[in-house]
């Protein structure tokens, strides 16, 4: 029997392109699941409009849902409503985006590598625009902090 607790663990294996060790459930993508007889519905949040890694994801997603057993048809759309935002990420989530060198967003910008918090930032916009760059002035490593949206 098809659960949304199961369609959930089944997404656990899609994974944020751009931050792979962060699945999209992780990353509090999903907002609603239905399941009606075989077809199962998903709807993500974007953590931006625009995004270039959304149809990725949409196509990624679809693909998981049609390997659980029992499922014939998949459909996943993204909602603008009610807005992504980083309170979202699960404890596992901000977990493995330090684990993959960028800081989770939080009060102070603390040093994926070291822990400290004798950061400094270098540029508003990292490589995509929810990260920014930032400095650590203990270890002298540069890493990436995701925006707190």
């Amino acid at each position: 029997m098809l659960t949304e607790e199961g369609v959930r663990d089944a997404l656990r294996s899609v994974s944020d392109p751009e931050i792979p060790v962060l699945s999209i459930v992780d990353l509090g993508l999903i907002e609603e699941v239905r399941i009606a007889g075989s077809r199962v519905e998903v709807d993500l949040l974007p953590t931006f409009t625009g995004c270039p890694a959304l149809g990725f994801i949409q196509q990624a997603a679809e693909q998981r849902l049609l390997h659980i057993p029992g499922v014939e048809e998949a459909k996943v759309a993204f909602r603008f409503d009610p807005a992504w935002s980083t309170e979202r990420i699960s404890p596992s989530g901000r977990l493995a985006l330090q684990s993959f060198g960028i800081a989770p967003p939080g009060v102070a910008p603390t040093c994926p590598y070291c822990g400290s918090h004798s950061t400094k930032i270098e540029a508003s916009f990292g490589p995509t625009r929810c990260r920014s760059a930032y400095y650590c002035d203990a270890c002298n490593n540069p890493f990436e902090r995701m925006k707190a949206i």
